[in-house]
């Protein structure tokens, strides 16, 4: 029994000092806080979606997707050939070149009306707090830091590891001149270094003024957000980036609901949508679209072309690494009204403004 207790004391020390690490980085407190207690969003301690929204569907429980994951045999294909990619020149882009680069998963670099965005960057080759359990698959690294020309604005949807990565946002720092995220991330930032007056925090349905020629709203999305225990005392939220003649809608993560189509309502048509398309299970359809809810939002998005991304990088579910794309894929060929999808690899230059660009089922062949 007493070696059993110090065993038990040793296992809870070694916890507690891995929790300190600054990677979980720091709550919402003092003024930040009062901002957040304010918010329509905020309820009974921590933000809330707009639609009930239970962590697991019907049916399922964290006990039984516990034991799929580490004990069912699951036919979850694992990429072994490395990720097909084109590494585009990021620094030598003419500044008038309107463009999208997709770094995997949720990260890409967008470069419009001569202003560089940056959104949700990971570039450690791992979505995971603990080095190693959640690691990129191979290939889909062939981008650093040290790629990337400064950055006017990094947009960070939430705070989960697979879009704020801490090492990755530790090398940006130097070359950020502004980060835009939802109300209470900032905390994070600032706890890791960022001045204060370089982060603007927004709660939903809020507009910034970028210049006289870019608009940025934040809009909801059905998802939740925390990076240790504590789960929802920051908002996650999507983003709508916005030109004279043209409108982009950033989805970050969730799952589908009404916000899609009010989002459509309010500031639609899109010309080009970027939608959570993987990393979904039934068990958890709520927080990630399945397959058939991208097409559902895409069309309540009012769209004009669509970027399925959340896929290609980690596998964070149990489906296969390529199922996202093959789903998404087939169910807008058999769509009544199909809209165009933009499915580059890894580092393609995506021509914004071009509709008629044509992307390769990349995804087809590769083991």
């Amino acid at each position: 029994m007493v070696t059993f207790l110090i065993l038990l004391f040793l296992i809870a020390l070694i916890v507690y000092n891995f929790l300190q690490h600054p990677k979980f980085g720091k709550a919402p407190s003092g003024e930040r806080l009062n901002s957040i207690q304010k918010s329509p969003q905020y309820k009974n301690g921590k933000f809330e979606n707009q639609s009930f929204t239970p962590d697991l569907a019907e049916g399922a429980s964290y006990s039984k997707v516990f034991y799929e994951f580490f004990f069912k045999k699951v036919d979850r294909k694992i990429p072994t050939d490395l990720i097909p990619s084109i590494k585009t020149n990021l620094h030598e882009l003419a500044p008038d070149q309107d463009v999208l680069v997709w770094f995997g998963h949720s990260s890409y670099f967008i470069q419009l009306e001569g202003k560089r965005f940056l959104i949700d960057p990971v570039f450690s080759g791992n979505a995971s707090p603990v080095p190693g359990t959640t690691k990129s698959f191979k290939g889909s690294d062939i981008y650093t830091v040290d790629d990337l020309p400064e950055i006017d604005y990094l947009l960070i949807t939430h705070d989960h590891y697979d879009h704020l990565d801490y090492d990755t946002i530790l090398k940006l720092k130097p070359k950020t001149k502004k980060v835009i995220t939802a109300l209470g991330v900032g905390s994070h930032l600032e706890f890791w270094g960022f001045p204060s007056e370089n982060i603007i925090e927004k709660d939903w349905y809020s507009k910034i003024e970028l210049d006289d020629k870019l608009t940025l709203y934040t809009a909801p999305s059905r998802h939740f957000s925390g990076r240790s225990f504590k789960r929802c005392n920051t908002l996650w939220t999507s983003f709508i980036l916005k030109t004279k003649d043209f409108k982009m809608y950033l989805g970050g993560d969730s799952g589908y609901d009404t916000h899609f189509a009010e989002i459509g309502e309010k500031y639609g048509p899109f010309d080009v949508v970027l939608l959570d398309n993987g990393q979904y299970n039934q068990s958890w359809k709520y927080i990630h679209n399945m397959p058939e809810d991208v097409i559902k939002a895409m069309k309540d998005l009012k769209a004009k072309r669509a970027f399925p991304v959340h896929s290609s990088k980690f596998a964070l579910s149990l489906h296969s690494w390529d199922q996202p794309l093959i789903q998404v894929t087939e169910l807008n060929s058999l769509s009544e009204t199909p809209i165009p999808l933009i499915t580059p690899m890894i580092g393609e230059a995506v021509e914004l403004k071009n509709e008629n660009q044509e992307f390769k089922q990349w995804w087809k062949g590769v083991n």
